[in-house]
């Protein structure tokens, strides 16, 4: 008895895996977050453009950018966030490896501004966060969310590319 209900147990596990897995090897999921994560690199980046001495104020805070390139990265990087952004709408390759790239360099950069009690706006969505005075220990904790959406994203690529080299594969004559 108890070893029936062991297999059925056993085949409803493997079952709900299945679901799981087709659920997240399907493009819907990584449409979704491809997209979203693209959205908001546009958002933030737009913003940013919006008033870029504001965001190179705030640049000024962190200590890690000299003085003369302030105005350089004040637009190069909204202006890398927007680019990288469009081109992860369309799915193109440079547009994860750059969203990625961006988003390590921010975990870094704010996990240095938390970790030495820097009591200033994370400038990742403009002049409108000023207002907000969120937290740089909440603008860590919302990348490393989206090091997850990216992390996903590239495991998406990669099981996807597998599944259509198998396939392709398959019907190759021996």
């Amino acid at each position: 008895m108890t070893d029936r209900l062991y297999e059925n147990a056993k085949a409803e596990d493997s079952g709900i895996k299945k679901f799981l897995l087709g659920i997240f090897l399907s493009r819907w999921p990584y449409l979704v977050v491809r997209v979203a994560l693209a959205l908001i690199f546009i958002y933030a980046g737009s913003m940013k453009l919006m008033d870029p001495k504001a965001f190179a104020r705030i640049i000024s805070h962190y200590d890690l950018v000299p003085e003369f390139l302030l105005p350089v990265v004040a637009i190069g990087l909204p202006l890398a966030e927007v680019l990288a952004g469009a081109a992860l709408i369309f799915d193109m390759r440079p547009g994860l490896h750059g969203v990625s790239g961006m988003i390590v360099l921010f975990v870094i950069v704010l996990g240095y501004g938390a970790l030495t009690d820097m009591n200033i706006d994370c400038g990742c969505f403009g002049p409108e966060e000023l207002e907000g005075r969120k937290s740089l220990a909440h603008a860590f904790y919302r990348d490393l969310v989206f090091l997850g959406a990216v992390a996903f994203l590239y495991w998406s690529r990669l099981t996807r590319n597998r599944r259509l080299s198998h396939e392709s594969t398959k019907n190759l004559p021996k």
